[in-house]
C-alpha cells in the first residue's frame, strides 16, 4: 500500500526539461550535434538545422523491409558487388542532410563512402511508405536524394502492394516502371536483380 508521503512525491514530479538546455534550437543543429546524440531505437534525422524524430515503424512497414532487403542483400552477397544495410543506418546527403533510408546499397566501386558512423552517397536507397511519411518519401526525399546523386530509388508500398523505380538522369527522378501485385520489378543498379511485389505480402 502506498504511504501519504510516497503519494506526494509522485505527485509532485516533473519532468527534467532542463535536459534541453543541453541541446541547440530547432534550426541551429549541426552533423556535430547530431553524432553526439545519445542511441536510440528511434530513426533520428537532421534536415535544414532540425532534428526529425520519425514515428514507429507499422507491422506492414517492417515485414516489407524485412523481405526486400534479404532479397536484396542475399542478391548482393551472391554477386560479391557491394555492402547493404537497412535502418537505422545515417547517410549523409551533404553538409547537414543526414537522412536514414530504410534500405541501402553501396557498389564495391563506391565502398570507400562507407565509415562507422554513417554512410556517405549510397547507389540505391529504398523507402517504404506509411501514412504518416508519404510526403517525406514522394516529395522532400526524392527531391534530395536525386540531388544527392543516388542513382536507384525505389519507393514502396506495402498496403497498396506497389512499387515504383526511379532512375536517375541528368539531375533528375525519371520513372523507370511502377509494378503491381501480380507483376516484378527490375534494378538498373543491381543488373539481374528482380523483385515479385506480392512477396511483400
Amino acid at each position: 500500500m502506498m504511504s501519504v508521503g510516497t503519494k506526494k512525491i509522485r505527485q509532485t514530479k516533473k519532468p527534467a526539461i532542463e535536459i534541453l538546455q543541453l541541446f541547440p534550437y530547432q534550426g541551429e543543429w549541426t552533423e556535430n550535434d547530431y553524432f553526439k546524440l545519445p542511441d536510440t531505437n528511434h530513426l533520428v534525422e537532421l534536415s535544414e538545422g532540425r532534428i526529425i524524430i520519425k514515428d514507429m515503424p507499422t507491422d506492414e512497414h517492417q515485414k516489407a523491409v524485412m523481405k526486400l532487403s534479404y532479397a536484396i542483400y542475399t542478391f548482393v552477397m551472391e554477386q560479391e558487388i557491394g555492402e547493404v544495410r537497412f535502418s537505422p543506418m545515417p547517410v549523409r546527403l551533404w553538409q547537414n542532410k543526414i537522412r536514414e533510408p530504410d534500405i541501402i546499397f553501396m557498389s564495391k566501386e563506391h565502398i570507400d563512402r562507407i565509415n562507422s558512423k554513417a554512410w556517405g552517397v549510397p547507389d540505391l536507397a529504398v523507402e517504404v511508405i506509411s501514412p504518416s511519411n508519404k510526403n517525406d518519401d514522394k516529395v522532400e526525399k526524392f527531391t534530395e536524394y536525386a540531388k544527392a546523386g543516388i542513382t536507384e530509388y525505389w519507393i514502396v508500398d506495402p498496403i497498396n502492394l506497389t512499387i515504383e523505380v526511379y532512375l536517375l538522369e541528368k539531375g533528375k527522378y525519371v520513372l523507370k516502371e511502377k509494378k503491381q501485385a501480380g507483376e516484378s520489378v527490375s534494378s538498373t543498379v543491381l543488373e539481374g536483380f528482380e523483385f515479385a511485389v506480392d512477396r511483400l505480402k
